[in-house]
This record gives structure tokens, C-alpha cells and sequence, in this order.
């Protein structure tokens, strides 16, 4: 798979009642030690990394992202291929480069460029 999931998210208003229903439906270890009460979930052999976390907006989602080595590159071509940029390329504070897409049938997707 030339660009494979990289991370996964789970967000929503409440992030504190999520990280304990994703640790305690599924066993994960949650670390959400940080400002932004963001948890990082502990990956393990044969998952990807991921986080349960706040929604900025309030509204609940579940995305995924899509490893790419250049994040605008891909948001011109869903845009040919008729998906739309929900949230332009972003640098994350000591992490990567995201952004986020509305595919055809309006999911939301998101991109990465790892570090």
C-alpha cells in the first residue's frame, strides 16, 4: 500500500468519558498527561497509532488518516477527483503536518505527513 493509514482518531465533547470507554471496551492504555487532555493511545504489534480525544468543534467523529509526503500535493488532486479541503495543512506542535478532506459521499478524511 504505497499511502497506508497512519493514525486513527476518536473525538467528542466529552474526551475524558471516551478515553475511559475505548480503554475499558478495549483494554487500551490512554495517556492524556498533556494541555490539551489529547490521549494518546499506546500502539500495539500489528495496530496503528491513534488518539481519543476533545473535538474542537464539539461535534463526535471518528477519522482516519492517510499517510502522504506531501499533504497540500494530495488535497489538489481529492480536489480534481471531487473530494474538498475541510481544514488546509496544518503543523502540529512537535508532531506532523495534517489536514482534513470531505470525500465524494462527504466523509471525513484526514492526511499526514509523518515526521
Amino acid at each position: 500500500m504505497p499511502n497506508p493509514v497512519a493514525w486513527f482518531e476518536v473525538s467528542g465533547p466529552d474526551a475524558s468519558a471516551l478515553q475511559s470507554f475505548y480503554g475499558e471496551a478495549f483494554d487500551w492504555k490512554i495517556d492524556a498527561n498533556n494541555p490539551m487532555n489529547y490521549g494518546m493511545v499506546e500502539m500495539s504489534e500489528g495496530g496503528i497509532p491513534g488518539g481519543v480525544g476533545p473535538s474542537p468543534d464539539g461535534t463526535a467523529h471518528a477519522i482516519f488518516y492517510v499517510a502522504v509526503a506531501d499533504v497540500q500535493g494530495a488535497l489538489d488532486k481529492i480536489g480534481k477527483l471531487g473530494g474538498s479541503t475541510v481544514m488546509p495543512p496544518m503543523d502540529v506542535p512537535d508532531g506532523p503536518t495534517i489536514a482534513l478532506f470531505s470525500d465524494p459521499a462527504g466523509n471525513l478524511i484526514g492526511l499526514m505527513k509523518p515526521m
